[in-house]
């Protein structure tokens, strides 16, 4: 379909009726306002990210900074919460596809983060569909007739809906300004800002958001200075957007407070992300000789460095009046096993209770089936108040040492080994498909996981620490040749299904693993095998 682009734009992709009504001539001016402001900033930042993890490569590791040590003992809070925002007690999350929008909206969980990012692939028709989900969403509009003839609407009585764009560090490539690709980030939220802010604003709310992947406070101000300027544009009272920042990296866990502070107008407060937080560490670390992490499946919340991490993390959001939020129980409902089933429920179980009973003000799930479990767990602590923002935890004192005491380093197995080169194959071939979020093997993966799986190979690999608990080296032939017995075995699970995407996304696993340059994010090489 044809439209009149604003100057300078241009869109490489086809634009159908309905996808018009999202890229109208009016949006695309403003993202591309968006783009020309505040573009050289975003490539400041990147570049920023490159020379931190040059020096960490050399060596030096982080520490909280001493040019902010004046914020962090400041005595100032966040702006205060609209009503949308204080009971957050049971969070679900999933990618902006219609059904599973509406399937999580009813689930019976205060909020729902609708996600453009990990759980999400980021093919032009899965982003732009998204932002049509999210458009009807917001009017309560939204409904879905499957092939069956299956209709799904909306219930009376819905989560507060949450975004998540993509981060800093992703691209939209399927449209360019003044020559130039635009942010992932700017594009999905200034599709989303633009469409929705007024009509929210009519009925007493506002659009809200999920922060991704941030490495410093710097990153977090160029946000806030986005914010800033995308209100002033479009006539919206400041500190109207409120947005919560995922905590899921390692830098970022020293400067929990300076985020908070830069934010502190649009600030909603942090969430433990804590598995791209565990994929952070191992990125970050993966020359050093000393850092090695067992079997992905070890790495739980109560380990050294993650239980440090997040009573940081809830001390840090209640001195300054904002909301915890706790990470993903990634593990899900097993429909014909029912002592897996039992076991995986009383995983969760553990995790919310653990969670809640810290203080944190709610949690994440995966799945509608366990919205009642996490439920729970905060009702016992919360009763009829909407969060546990009072409750301080002076008591919780974490160092630099703390936040980097990682533990444990064994075992590492080769059903370890085999595990993560399965996991990762499974995604990245459902990714390149289209579908960014998959249960496999009975837990709810998205790109975070996969990352794990990925990067601790890498690791394992050129680490004097990557030896298997019967004494073998971790080495590019070992993996190899359990890749080779993985491929072959899901070969014959998929039959007919195996398609040429899980071939390619063999190949891209060898290839990430075993490169001698370590790939910052899948998804960069994954995003040229999708439309």
């Amino acid at each position: 379909m044809a439209i009149t682009l604003p100057q300078g734009v241009e869109v490489l992709a086809p634009i159908t009726p309905a996808y018009a009504d999202i890229l109208t001539p009016e949006a695309l001016a403003f993202v591309a306002k968006l783009h020309r402001r505040f573009e050289a900033a975003r490539r400041e930042r990147m570049a920023a990210r490159a020379a931190r993890q040059a020096e960490l490569d050399a060596g030096k590791l982080p520490d909280f900074l001493p040019q902010t040590a004046a914020v962090r003992a400041g005595d100032w809070k966040i702006a205060p919460l609209p009503a949308d925002l204080l009971d957050r007690r049971v969070e679900i999350t999933g990618p902006v596809e219609r059904k599973m929008m509406i399937n999580a909206l009813n689930s019976g969980a205060k909020s729902f983060m609708a996600d453009f990012e990990d759980s999400n692939c980021p093919s032009w028709d899965n982003q732009i569909s998204g932002q049509i989900n999210v458009r009807d969403a917001y009017r309560k509009t939204i409904s879905y007739t499957s092939p069956e003839g299956k209709q799904y609407q909306l219930n009376d009585s819905i989560a507060t809906l949450l975004l998540r764009p993509r981060g800093w560090h992703l691209m939209e490539k399927h449209v360019k300004v003044d020559g130039e690709i635009v942010s992932g980030a700017l594009f999905d939220f200034g599709l989303s800002f633009f469409h929705n802010i007024h009509y929210l604003r009519e009925r007493g709310s506002a659009t809200y958001y999920y922060l991704p992947k941030m490495e410093s406070h710097l990153e977090a101000r160029l946000w806030n200075d986005v914010f800033v300027f995308a209100q002033s544009e479009l006539g919206v009272p400041q500190g109207s957007i409120k947005a919560t920042v995922l905590i899921e990296t390692i830098l970022a866990a020293f400067e929990m407070d300076e985020i908070l502070y830069e934010l502190r107008e649009h600030s909603a407060g942090l969430n433990a992300g804590r598995w791209d937080y565990i994929f952070s560490c191992i990125k970050k670390f993966k020359q050093n000789r000393d850092f090695c992490l067992a079997n992905r499946a070890q790495i739980t919340m109560t380990v050294p460095f993650m239980r440090a991490y997040a009573l940081l993390l809830l001390k840090t959001c209640h001195h300054r009046q904002a909301p915890a939020i706790g990470g993903m129980a990634a593990l899900i409902p097993i429909k014909n096993d029912a002592a897996a089933n039992e076991k995986a429920l009383a995983g969760v179980k553990a995790d919310k209770d653990r969670d809640a009973t810290d203080g944190y003000d709610g949690g994440w799930v995966a799945h509608p089936g366990l919205v009642p479990i996490a439920n729970e767990a905060f009702a016992k602590v919360l009763g009829d108040a909407p969060n546990q923002i009072g409750k301080q935890r002076p008591d919780v004192q974490v160092s630099a040492a703390d936040l980097l005491n990682f533990q444990p380093e064994a075992p590492i197995t080769e059903a370890g080994l085999a595990m993560n080169i399965n996991v990762g194959i499974q995604y990245l071939g459902a990714w390149i498909s289209g579908n960014g979020c998959v249960p496999i093997h009975n837990l709810m993966e998205d790109a975070a996981t996969a990352e794990i799986s990925r990067s601790q190979i890498w690791q394992w690999i050129r680490s004097p620490k990557g030896v298997l608990d019967d004494g073998r080296k971790v080495t590019v032939e070992l993996f190899r040749a359990l890749q080779a017995g993985e491929v072959a075995k899901l070969k014959a699970e998929y039959g007919a299904h195996w398609t040429k995407q899980y071939e390619d996304a063999a190949k891209m696993f060898d290839l990430l693993t075993t490169s001698d340059d370590f790939v910052e994010f899948l998804t960069l090489p994954g995003y040229e095998y999708i439309d």
